[in-house]
């Protein structure tokens, strides 16, 4: 198991808030977004929406594109490679929502 994939099971299986940063993911997936569309696509508070966006960039599954309130969120080229071993991750722990 890589660094990543380490990450992966960290995030989505063993920490709190994996529905959430789960769902802003596949968002994103769908089609890049900024904070806000995510808050309304989702229907989750700002803050909420701003805090798992922080966790999912710091650990390098998104990236941004654009400056403030407009900046827009993509997936990184590593999530993008590894979206099968996260679709496994949540496979095995039984949290697969397929969008």
């Amino acid at each position: 198991m890589d660094a990543f994939e380490r990450v992966l099971w960290w995030l989505f299986a063993g920490s709190t808030g994996a529905v959430t940063r789960l769902e802003v993911l596949q968002a994103i997936k769908e089609q890049p977004r900024n904070a806000q569309q995510l808050t309304q696509a989702l229907h989750v508070d700002y803050t909420t929406v701003r805090h798992h966006l922080r966790v999912l960039e710091q650990n390098r599954l998104i990236v941004t594109e654009g400056e403030k309130y407009g900046k827009l969120y993509f997936l990184s080229s590593e999530m993008e490679a590894n979206w099968s071993k996260l679709e496994e991750i949540l496979n095995k722990t039984g949290k697969n929502k397929k969008k």
